[in-house]
Formats: C-alpha cells, structure tokens, sequence
C-alpha cells in the first residue's frame, strides 16, 4: 500500500473525478469508482438505500438525471488505513425526470481502497447545507 500522504492524494483525486464523471454523466467511470455495495443516505427521505450503485448508474445512463453543475467549496480528506473520508460541500444543479433542482448540499462519502480498485464510495450521505 502507498505511503499515507500519496493515499490522501490519490483520494482527493477520486474525489475530484468522482464529481466530473457526475457532471459529465460519465457511467462507465462512475461505475468503476462506485463500490458494488454502495449504501446512500439523504434526501428526500433520509433513508438508508442498499443497491444505490445500480440505481445511480440507471439514473444516469437513462439521462433521468441530469447534473449541470457540481462546484465544490469546500472538501476534507481524510485517511486511516484502507478507509478514506471525503466532505465535500458545494453547489448541485441539474434536472431529475425532468424537474429541476439546486441546492448547496454538504455530502459525506466513505471510501474504501484496494490495490485491484484503488479508491471507491462504499457509503455516502447528504443534507442540505
């Protein structure tokens, strides 16, 4: 395994790639840094959601999603061990089934490494910030 700082690095830029690969619509790169056991938590119900991964990449391969834009403040990373910890906080827009939406959001994502798949959301959770 990498020595700590370069973990912390090469999350920050999983981070990084996980929000354009969100505003882009990216499947094939959001399927490759989703973990297949991904959990989410939010909005609308505040809910713990197993099976997300799929539901995500239906989202945005059937376009039902729609991100127009993702502008991050303010992120923190943190690392210990194979386990990281992203928050980020920023601004969405875009249109779900064709509503739209905006919102400064504050998201907080478990990741997990491995040297098969480097870094992947294992669990994420938002709230309006």
């Amino acid at each position: 395994m990498a020595d700590h700082a370069t973990l912390i690095d090469e999350l920050r830029q999983a981070e990084d790639r996980l929000q354009a690969a969100q505003l882009a619509g990216d499947v094939e790169e959001l399927d490759r840094l989703l973990h297949e056991q991904l959990v989410f938590t939010g909005p609308p119900d505040g809910l713990c959601h197993p099976g997300a991964k799929e539901l995500d990449l239906h989202n945005h391969r059937s376009r039902t999603q729609i991100m127009t834009k993702v502008a991050q403040e303010d992120l923190t990373v943190l690392v210990a061990g194979d386990t990281g910890v992203t928050c980020f906080l920023g601004t969405l827009e875009g249109t779900f089934a064709g509503t739209p939406f905006a919102g400064r959001m504050a998201y907080t994502r478990t990741w997990t490494h491995t040297d098969e798949h480097g870094w992947r959301v294992l669990a994420a959770h938002s709230s309006p910030a």
